[in-house]
């Protein structure tokens, strides 16, 4: 058994694969949150930072970090910076429309800011592990 289970194990044994994995669903889906802003505005995003008494102008640093980091992370070019920009705006994002709904669950019994936290949590573990092997960067330190 435990030869078999080693050899399994070997086999799934693909660390670049798995960096490239995670990426395409980071920044992939982070993407088309991101691309709805590009085609229809931003003026959501600056209606939330009026209420709160934040500069409007704000609201286009959502396309760097929902359109332009996530390209960046799925193509595995400066993956690192690119992820921590995700991180960051997944903070303002909980912070402008999650804050009070973090001890929530939704109508179907799901944590109510879970796709908040995953985007957070995910794009933490893509600047930790960075591209890989799998990046248009090539070997070079734009990775």
């Amino acid at each position: 058994m435990t030869s078999a289970l080693t050899a399994f194990n070997r086999a799934l044994d693909k660390n670049d694969a798995g960096k490239l994995l995670l990426r395409l669903a980071v920044g992939g889906l982070m993407l088309f949150h991101g691309l709805h802003k590009l085609f229809d505005g931003v003026d959501g995003i600056q209606s939330l930072l009026a209420a709160h008494g934040l500069p409007e102008f704000i609201a286009y640093g959502t396309l760097a970090g929902e359109v332009a980091a996530p390209l960046l992370i799925v193509l595995g070019i400066l993956t690192r910076p690119a992820a921590l920009l995700v991180a960051f705006t997944m903070i303002v994002a909980w912070l402008l429309v999650g804050f009070d709904k973090t001890w929530m669950l939704d109508k179907t019994g799901a944590w109510a800011i879970e796709n908040i936290v995953y985007f957070f949590i995910g794009a933490l573990a893509v600047a930790c592990l960075g591209a890989g092997r799998y990046s248009l960067a090539g070997n070079s330190g734009w990775r």
